[in-house]
């Protein structure tokens, strides 16, 4: 297909399509190049402190971000410990690179390895209070860190838990499917925010006298719980595609149920819901900002404490740290969502052209 058919197709098939088509190009040309201007042309590049940013028509204010850069990746985590940060992150991604990769062997002891025991490596690294290791508390955690850390265990918590409870849902025992449905629909009934704070002020008020719980900890287990349900909903509507013939199937060649899950009907149906299962990852990566509330510093949270810094006021500096933290956000949402598009078409469970 030509460039002329396909703009004829895509952009000019009618009236109504034509004008915004054209309306589109208007805005963009007028918008795109304004920001590129604020964000490039006119931004400040180099400086030692907000006098180098305030200049007239000056754009953005890169030397706040640069000079920051350190509090919005680790916080307030100490700087001699900081190669035990940089070291989680490259064990974290050697594991998830390869099992990434389709054509990468050894997929089974790389999963392992990415949800028993690189979870395990990473407290001891990141809490410390081991032998050779100075303990360093979460209140330190901060800035990309944080966000990380919340996003990830949700992730690797929530697709488990949701597909039991999922499979719980469909039940024919009525306590496990009324327990599934209960938990379910009490966490969806909930928006995120109170389950934070419900975790973080009222859950301890629950516990014995003497026993406590980290308070990232405790948003930890509020956010996986929340996701997971969720997730939970999703993996449903791919057991429900499912047709009865594949059940039936199963039981005639005498599987079990484990084994009709596992080996026929779990396969299908998570490769039938793939975009709504990276839907559900996108969504609890953004919504780790709201863990800003209980006093725990992510990534946004952190750009918001050093705009306070009075060596880098200036006008310009609330939109250019907005700006950066966006600029994180949209990079890992973007490759979630390009990863998706690349197994969904390796599957062959689109339907269409992305």
């Amino acid at each position: 297909m030509t460039a002329v058919k396909w703009a004829h197709k895509n952009l000019f098939s009618g009236v109504w399509n034509t004008i915004l088509t054209l309306a589109a190009i208007y805005l963009i040309a007028v918008a795109v190049p304004a920001i590129f201007d604020w964000m490039i042309f006119s931004a400040v590049w180099t400086g030692d402190s907000r006098a180098a940013c305030l200049v007239p028509d000056a754009g953005a204010c890169w030397p706040f971000v640069t000079a920051n850069l350190k509090q919005f990746i680790y916080g307030r985590y100490p700087d001699a410990e900081l190669w035990r940060v940089n070291l989680t992150f490259a064990l974290g991604l050697a594991g998830l690179v390869p099992i990434l990769i389709p054509s990468m062997p050894a997929k089974r002891w790389n999963l392992i390895y990415l949800v028993v025991a690189y979870p395990l490596i990473a407290i001891v690294l990141l809490a410390g209070d081991r032998p050779g290791l100075v303990g360093v508390e979460t209140s330190l955690w901060g800035g990309l860190l944080v966000t990380l850390v919340v996003a990830i265990t949700g992730i690797v918590v929530s697709l488990p838990l949701g597909v039991l409870l999922a499979l719980g849902r469909r039940s024919e025992m009525p306590v496990i499917r009324m327990l599934s449905i209960g938990f379910i629909e009490f966490w969806r009934a909930v928006p995120l925010i109170t389950v934070l704070f419900m975790a973080s002020v009222m859950l301890p008020l629950f516990l014995p006298e003497g026993v406590s719980f980290d308070n990232l900890l405790r948003c930890l287990i509020g956010v996986a719980l929340f996701s997971s349900a969720y997730m939970a909903e999703v993996v449903r509507g791919g057991l429900q595609a499912i047709p009865r013939g594949q059940y039936e199937a199963a039981r005639a060649v005498g599987m079990s149920y484990w084994q009709t899950m596992g080996q026929i009907i779990l396969p299908q149906a998570l490769r039938h819901v793939i975009p709504g299962i990276v839907n559900t990852f996108i969504g609890l990566f953004k919504d780790t900002t709201l863990v800003l509330i209980v006093g725990i510093f992510d990534l946004l949270g952190q750009v918001r404490a050093q705009l306070s810094d009075p060596t880098w006021i200036v006008p310009q500096g609330a939109t250019t740290g907005y700006v950066f933290a966006a600029l994180v956000f949209w990079l890992f949402c973007f490759g979630m969502s390009r990863y998706s598009v690349f197994m969904e078409r390796r599957l062959d469970t689109g339907h269409g052209k992305n």
